[in-house]
């Protein structure tokens, strides 16, 4: 098992949990949400489908910010050698 020394951090640990919580955010952010929470545990590592996922919505203009920045935390601790 990986172990991953970068974890997501409390403030966007907090948004994430809004995000679930919430009526009105998209798929995509409650996937990047439920990845970020997933790596509040040292344990967990971003998995290549998340990765993709995370740097599609960064590079592109559609997003929102609370989005990108799920996205941007999710691959801050992605695998590097992928």
């Amino acid at each position: 098992m990986s172990y991953n020394k970068k974890r997501t951090s409390e403030s966007v640990a907090s948004l994430a949990g809004k995000t679930l919580n919430s009526d009105n955010a998209s798929n995509i952010q409650k996937i990047l949400a439920a990845g970020a929470l997933s790596q509040c545990v040292p344990t967990r590592q971003t998995g290549s489908q998340l990765e993709d996922i995370a740097a599609k919505a960064l590079a592109s203009s559609k997003y929102s910010d609370i989005t990108k920045t799920l996205a941007g935390s999710v691959l801050a601790q992605a695998n590097k050698k992928r």
